[in-house]
């Protein structure tokens, strides 16, 4: 009888794809997926290390599979990822009930083949580097997965030959710093090169999504073929994590709310219709009320089509551990409620600007006869609005024109 085994994916979409090559390599061990924990042989738990709540979530994780393998419901447990890399030692001393510890998958030289995805169908996504060429004061990256490695644009283009065979419609692009790609094996092919090879290999993608892009990185060129080429999504994920300059400088993030502004003017001017998305940091240490009204007048007058923010998470190791003052959690909470509060009304002001126009959606889910889920190309899966699509006879994982006839904060309805 086949051996089963569950995988339970935690953190980002980079981690997800990590799971992703786990699971192929324990199918290709002739083991048998499952999708739910009790009863398998294996838990593998892919885990995040990277803020508090990532970390409670991961360490959470961990404490059900052993109670579970306690009550004989499984079988193993394996610890695998971020944290594993981030607190081995801790973790080894704490949890000795788990069977096996790995920690992050290295990139690797070479192409996947999955055929099991953890993504809907006509979705997927691409790692095409790891790793960061950075040092953000606040980040415990660089000490957990090390510098920039990019994997060669011959594997890459392999992978995505094959992901255009297997029916894939909405391609998405990830990296640590996606923009860095290439920085680390050639003095000649970027980012931009690597974009018109897929572009070139590929007919059945239709759209082409770009993730985690860095400020620094972002080149006229880049932004002229985000423009011009079709199936590149005018969606631009930029974070800038603050405003003021001096809490910037002590982010180390290198650049001044004067370079941010131009480059948020040239991406507008370049890409009229472009949904640009950022991350906040509130409450980094130190960070007065007079900073963060800068931080929430910014907001208002940029108006980000997309925002998500993050309360300050005091990572030990990292440089912005030892900074004083450090911010009172409850400060630090407020902060991130007015901010959140001020981006829901502008996002439902932008929200209304579609209704009455026609608008491609991808399908991505059917909930009743004659209603689906899906989204525009400015919107990124899992992490924004939806359109319901009120219309019978959709195929799910197709693009269509629907109408939009209204709008909510976050979400749009067609039909």
């Amino acid at each position: 009888m086949k051996k089963t085994f569950f995988v339970l994916s935690l953190g980002c979409f980079r981690n997800l794809y990590d799971s992703q090559i786990i699971i192929q390599e324990y199918l290709n061990k002739g083991f048998k997926l499952k999708k739910k924990p009790e009863g398998v042989d294996l838990v593998i738990i892919n885990t995040c290390g990277f803020i508090k709540e990532a970390k409670e979530e991961s360490i959470s994780a961990i404490k059900e599979a052993l109670e579970l393998k306690r009550k004989r419901k499984i079988e193993k447990v394996c610890v695998r990822g971020c944290l594993v890399s981030r607190y081995f030692k801790q973790l080894k001393y704490y949890f000795p009930q788990v069977d096996e510890w790995r920690g992050i998958l290295p990139i690797e030289d070479k192409a996947y083949f999955l055929k099991k995805r953890l993504t809907l169908p006509h979705i997927a996504f691409l790692k095409i580097c790891d790793g960061c060429l950075y040092n953000c004061s606040f980040c415990a990256i660089p000490f957990i997965k090390g510098r920039l490695k990019s994997r060669p644009y011959s594997a890459i283009i392999e992978e995505v030959k094959f992901l255009d065979k297997e029916g894939v419609k909405e391609l998405n692009i990830i990296g640590q710093n996606t923009t860095s790609w290439g920085k680390d094996l050639y003095k000649d092919k970027d980012l931009v090169f690597l974009l018109k090879k897929i572009l070139k290999n590929t007919k059945n993608i239709k759209w082409i999504r770009l993730l985690y892009l860095h400020p620094q990185e972002i080149t006229d060129e880049l932004l002229d073929l985000i423009a011009n080429e079709k199936r590149l999504c005018k969606y631009i994920d930029l974070p800038i994590q603050h405003i003021s300059d001096r809490i910037l400088r002590l982010m180390n993030r290198k650049m001044t709310k004067k370079e941010i502004l131009r480059l948020i003017k040239k991406i507008r001017k370049k890409i009229p219709q472009v949904a640009l998305r950022t991350s906040i940091i509130v409450g980094f240490p130190s960070e007065t009320e007079t900073e963060f009204f800068q931080l929430l007048e910014f907001i208002k007058k940029v108006k980000f089509e997309k925002l998500g923010a993050f309360i300050y998470s005091r990572e030990e190791n990292t440089p912005a551990y030892k900074m004083k003052p450090q911010i009172h959690y409850q400060v630090k909470k407020r902060r991130f409620n007015q901010l959140m509060q001020i981006q829901k009304e502008i996002s439902y002001q932008l929200n209304k600007r579609f209704i009455g126009k026609r608008i491609e959606v991808i399908i991505d889910s059917k909930e009743e006869e004659d209603l689906y889920l899906g989204r525009t190309q400015f919107d990124c899966y899992e992490i924004d609005g939806l359109v319901y699509v009120k219309r019978k006879n959709l195929k799910v994982g197709q693009i269509y024109e629907i109408k939009i006839v209204d709008a909510y904060e976050y979400d749009l309805v067609g039909e």
